[in-house]
């Protein structure tokens, strides 16, 4: 039984239709609505086209592992709409309302039943609940209860009750119609300055009229960016419960760091999101309370932002003296035969034709005027959460009743789980909470064990036998080993209709260079779909299938959604994120990070997935958290490939040199034969003895393992080339007939027209330590009229520099280089250590050029951030 039809309730039932399809489940649902339609709500039956969502399409798809479910709904219904566009809100109630549609459809199982009432009380007999309806109808006895309500009703108890008691206060803008009666030629009074008062300001807006905007800050509310912002890493704290001044002050340098990096603060706010009930449980009871007093309604106004066209109405209305914006709060009304003089607290009176309550819903049950929530309070069902926000709740949303005992039959999602959550209002939790919901109502389900599984416990369609090879190729794989390909190819070998298994080997072939027909596999295992195969791998083949014929930004978008619905399929996840094996999609390096923390609470603490955790935290300059991590991992497989890298990198930005050194020695002796990269971890090592000041060490390494015939393809260009380059820069004697047997190992395509920046930018390195300035410019005139305007903005100028480096004109070299560190060498992806290669050639220009104070100034300043050797002695060097 779902109390209320708005966004909350059609979600659960939609989510609990859904566990009845997978699980063919014979169910029955009802949803119980006062209004005649489901999916709309308040919120969503909005009919004007100026009240648009607060956060763009993008973000407002009802399933969170389908992030453009809505976008694809939008555009099926002839709505042509960017991913940072804010749409009006009824398409949002008509799109929920189709969503439970196809739901009821595809449940063939379940029985959904809206009835169109409301609910006035629910008794609970057992483990089930009895539930009465203002027509006098008792339904049947259900099973679980969900309490959708939205919220607890409209707050007044602001309102003195002059102002109450007046016919022109209206105490709830919402209704069909309400905001008509306000006469033309009437100034009205919005009491609050939230997103309430930017509709009520969109709707009543007009020449003649003063809107006063009365609030107790007298702060109007703060806009989106004009443009999709890129997702920020969360900050790190101390604990996993910091206190109010530890938040306080982190926020705070956090916000200073997003400045810096994006010249923007919103994506610092945005980035705790995911984290903030948690932060929020990890509060004490007086750091709360100060919290409410003191920082909620500044977080409120930064978190819960207004698109840019409605800023934009509200700066017209204030521009044009339309809108006065007052600060203060009623204290007395009132009414006259010509309108209603209101006072407030700073002693001014507003005489208007109406006062409009934009204060928001009432968030406290104890001073909500719904008869509903009063049974519920009065029955002991319920009792108030924290500080007396929302109900009080279990994690997995039952209710906790007047003695604090959960209930095994009353739920409760959204609004209502405020206090207990506090970041619980918008539709991002909503979904999560929805899905979650519904799996906790129907149970776990019952598993086959007789269908052979993947280390994750996903199905895998096969023999006994080829099931056992597959699973040995995902721990090779996770362990960055060779060998999975032609494991994977033996698996379908011995079972030919193995789908799964031929859409892997087409993966690897076009992802990693795997010497296999790729689309003679999709093939195969398209054919092999229509034999046997669950959801998951259908999914899977359907993914690969859109990676090897579609655009790059279709095929990343498929990778995404099928990771986001099937988040254990742990190929797919390495395919998606960028590692040493693996480029991921083409996104932000915080797109990266967010998905790792997106799905984290499925791996637990899983060693593969701890490795690549640690990856992405050392990528976040969280190196002691990286290098825990990646000991965690290595712990349990002294094997795991991802986690000796991680701890390769940490070690290195952090100046650990001569332990770092060793200790990847070591691993690289035990483990290293068996690594299909083994050459990347000896690059790595090569980089500590150039950091100790021991170049000779790092060219025997070059010659013993970095040199052809021991790597070739893109190592040898990225590895290889690179580190000669390096030591070329440092003053070592790396001739042009030194490097042209490792270049030799590398596909001529990949200087012609390389496919990624950061290949270009080796490409152009590898160029220029052999001299080939035709080929230079060649490259350069490619990266110019580059489709990716990214090309241009840094290729180019890379490749004028390296130019000049190897025509022998230093000076030349200097602009354009500097440049380029200026802009940001994270824009050529790939690690801080690979992009270093560009900063030791501009100090290499720089000396060359005689601008030793310069060089002087940006060695030190790495020094400072990552001491070593090398670096000191350069320093005492120029300072000569």
């Amino acid at each position: 039984m779902v109390v209320g039809g708005g966004a909350a309730g059609t979600l659960v039932a939609t989510r609990l239709l859904d566990e009845s399809a997978r699980r063919h489940l014979p169910m029955r649902v009802a949803i119980v609505e006062s209004r005649d339609s489901i999916g709309r709500g308040v919120a969503y039956s909005a009919t004007d086209r100026r009240h648009t969502l607060n956060v763009p399409a993008s973000k407002m798809s009802a399933y969170p592992e389908d992030a453009d479910h809505f976008l694809r709904w939008l555009a099926a219904h002839g709505r042509e709409v960017g991913e940072y566009d804010f749409v009006p809100r009824r398409w949002y109630g008509e799109y929920l309302e189709d969503v439970l549609g196809i739901a009821t459809r595809r449940a063939t199982a379940a029985d959904l039943h809206v009835v169109q009432d409301r609910v006035i009380d629910i008794e609970r007999v057992g483990t089930r609940c009895r539930v009465f309806l203002a027509s006098g109808t008792e339904l049947a006895p259900a099973d679980g209860v969900v309490l959708a309500l939205g919220h607890l009703g409209i707050g007044t108890e602001w309102a003195p009750s002059s102002l109450r008691d007046s016919s022109r206060f209206i105490a709830d803008p919402w209704p069909p119609g309400v905001l008509e009666t306000v006469d033309d030629d009437q100034d009205v009074l919005c009491v609050g300055a939230g997103l309430t008062m930017v509709d009520v300001v969109a709707a009543l807006d007009r020449p003649g009229r003063a809107i006063h905007v009365a609030s107790r800050t007298g702060h109007l509310p703060r806009r989106h960016a004009d443009e999709l912002l890129p997702v920020m890493e969360a900050p790190e704290f101390s604990s996993d419960a910091p206190g109010l001044a530890e938040l306080r002050a982190v926020m705070a340098s956090h916000l200073g760091k997003a400045k810096r990096r994006y010249g923007n603060w919103r994506p610092a706010v945005d980035s705790i999101r995911a984290i903030t009930p948690k932060l929020w449980d990890g509060l004490g009871a007086d750091d709360r309370v100060e919290f409410m007093a003191r920082d909620a309604r500044a977080w409120d106004a930064a978190r819960h932002r207004i698109p840019p066209a409605g800023a934009e109405l509200v700066a017209a209305a204030r521009d044009a003296g339309r809108l006065v914006s007052v600060t203060g709060e009623v204290v007395g009304a009132t009414e006259s035969s010509s309108g209603i003089a209101v006072e407030l607290t700073d002693g001014t009176v507003r005489t208007v034709g109406a006062v409009v309550n934009c204060t928001g819903p009432c968030d406290r049950p104890e001073r909500s005027a719904d008869a509903f929530v009063g049974a519920l309070l009065q029955r002991g069902l319920v009792r108030p959460g924290p500080l007396g926000i929302g109900f009080d709740t279990c994690q997995d949303g039952r209710v906790l009743d007047r003695s604090g005992e959960s209930s095994a039959a009353v739920f409760t999602l959204g609004a209502l789980r405020k206090g207990s959550l506090w970041e619980s209002t918008a539709m991002p939790e909503i979904r999560v909470q929805a899905a979650e919901l519904a799996r906790c109502l129907v149970g776990p389900a019952v598993t086959n064990p007789v269908r052979p599984r993947d280390q994750y416990g996903l199905v895998v369609s096969t023999t006994a036998d080829a099931a056992d090879m597959w699973r040995q190729a995902l721990d090779r794989i996770r362990r960055v080993q060779s060998g999975g390909p032609e494991l994977l190819a033996a698996a379908v070998e011995v079972d030919p209709a193995f789908a799964l298994g031929h859409a892997a080997l087409a993966l690897l072939a076009r992802e990693c260079e795997a010497e296999v027909d790729a689309l003679g596999s999709l093939s195969a295992a398209v054919d092999a779909l229509r034999l046997r195969a669950d959801p998951r791998e259908i999914s899977f083949v359907r993914m690969v299938e859109a990676r090897l014929t579609q655009t790059t930004a279709e095929g990343d978008r498929e990778l995404l959604r099928h990771v986001r619905e099937y988040p254990t399929d742990c190929l797919a996840v390495s395919v998606a994120l960028p590692t040493i094996a693996f480029s991921g999609v083409a996104q932000p390096l915080e797109d990266a990070w967010h998905l790792v923390d997106v799905l984290a609470p499925a791996y637990g603490d899983d060693w593969w997935f701890n490795s690549l955790v640690a990856f992405t935290r050392q990528e976040q300059d969280r190196f002691a958290e990286a290098d825990a991590f990646a000991g965690r991992a290595l712990d349990a497989d002294p094997a795991a490939g991802h986690a000796a890298h991680a701890r390769a990198h940490v070690t290195y930005e952090t100046g650990d040199h001569g332990a770092g050194l060793a200790w990847l020695d070591a691993w690289i002796a035990e483990h290293g034969d068996d690594t299909n990269h083994r050459a990347h971890y000896a690059w790595h090592a090569a980089l500590h003895e150039i950091a100790m000041d021991d170049v000779d060490a790092a060219l025997r390494r070059y010659h013993s393992q970095l040199a052809p015939p021991f790597v070739t393809g893109a190592r040898a260009l990225v590895d290889s080339v690179s580190l000669l380059w390096r030591l070329r820069m440092l003053g070592v004697p790396v001739g042009v007939d030194d490097v042209r047997p490792a270049l030799a190992a590398v596909d001529r395509c990949v200087f012609d027209r390389p496919a990624t920046l950061f290949t270009a930018l080796h490409a152009a390195i590898g160029l220029a330590a052999v001299g080939d300035l035709g080929a230079l410019g060649r490259l350069e005139s490619f990266a110019a009229d580059h489709e990716n305007r990214s090309f241009a903005i840094a290729v180019v100028p890379l490749c004028r520099g390296l130019s000049a480096v190897a025509g022998g004109r230093p000076a030349d070299a200097v602009g354009p280089l500097a440049a380029l560190r200026v802009m940001g060498l994270r824009r050529f992806g790939g690690s801080a250590a690979q992009q270093e290669v560009v900063e030791e050639t501009l100090l290499h220009v720089l000396v060359a050029s005689g601008r030793q104070p310069e060089a002087a100034a940006l060695i030190g300043e790495r020094h400072a951030r990552r001491g070593s050797p090398l670096d000191a002695s350069r320093l005492v060097a120029l300072k000569r």
